[in-house]
């Protein structure tokens, strides 16, 4: 997912907010957003963090480079640099996280935290630059932040999932501080430029790990159909198709597509992995999806 839901947007006229391709577009975006949960599940064992993380950056920043050339005009010297630590905000750091947590736990459980950014992006709002929280979305801040708790208390197997839970809910944390930071200085190049120059920064500053840190062993052909899938569909494709879709509706309904995301997630894992849905992962993901649900009801 991305973490600029606040960059810029074209104006919006009623004849496209009214477009039934919106709601199909919105589903197909939550749907490929939630496989990547399940292609980091299906690779990260063989890959390992680092490498699948840089893999899947390399990939998506191939298919979105070219609308960093088309912007070339509009960048100066100080975009980049804010472009190379953006990118380990928006993707390198929470991309690893969500893979380090992709060893350690079924699909659903980095799918389920993930639906906290829209949460996490209110409270650094509030907290660091003095934004209005108002009372809905504080309580849903309470509630989601139980509702990560609850998840992390859980077992699948008998394994304990807390580690990948907080994994999932710290890469969460950094999405929204990215998408504030991003509102505020980013925010005057075009959103797919921003999208493009934050991958592909986030691929340098992952590159080198990613070479000390590749696995001796053979790595089997299912993952590296995962990993192209992630890079390529779940990265590339879908940060073009999302800011596609900011440019034409704006950042708060396009953010919508992150509620299904959980919903997803879980759904692919169980149809192809056989991960089952937990009555704790259940509580957990009711929880924080209706907390995220009840805070965009008011603009409080």
């Amino acid at each position: 997912m991305s973490a600029a839901t606040d960059a810029p947007v074209d104006s919006i006229t009623p004849t496209a907010t009214r477009d039934w391709r919106t709601p199909v577009e919105l589903v197909a975006l939550g749907a490929i957003w939630g496989g990547s949960f399940l292609f980091m599940r299906v690779a990260a064992k063989d890959f390992g963090p680092f490498p699948m993380v840089a893999t899947r950056l390399l990939f998506g920043s191939v298919i979105l480079l070219p609308l960093l050339w088309r912007a070339r005009g509009t960048l100066r010297f100080s975009h980049l640099w804010k472009m190379l630590v953006l990118g380990a905000l928006s993707a390198a750091v929470p991309f690893t996280l969500f893979a380090w947590g992709a060893e350690r736990a079924p699909a659903g459980i980095g799918a389920i935290a993930n639906s906290m950014t829209v949460l996490f992006a209110a409270l650094v709002a509030f907290v660091g630059f003095g934004e209005k929280i108002g009372t809905r979305k504080a309580i849903a801040l309470v509630a989601g932040f139980i509702g990560v708790v609850i998840l992390a208390s859980g077992r699948t197997a008998g394994d304990n999932v807390a580690p990948a839970a907080l994994a999932g809910a710290a890469a969460s944390f950094c999405y929204g501080l990215a998408g504030n930071l991003i509102k505020r200085y980013l925010s005057d190049i075009a959103p797919t430029a921003v999208a493009a120059g934050c991958l592909l920064g986030a691929t340098l500053l992952t590159a080198p790990l990613a070479v000390l840190t590749w696995p001796d062993a053979p790595i089997p052909v299912k993952s590296w159909v995962a990993v192209t899938a992630l890079g390529v569909l779940s990265t590339g494709l879908a940060y073009a198709f999302y800011f596609r879709l900011i440019q034409r509706i704006g950042a708060p309904r396009a953010a919508t597509a992150t509620y299904l995301v959980p919903l997803f997630g879980v759904a692919w894992a169980w149809m192809f992995l056989g991960e089952a849905l937990t009555p704790t992962m259940a509580l957990a993901g009711a929880i924080i999806l209706g907390s995220v649900l009840f805070s965009q009801k008011s603009k409080a």
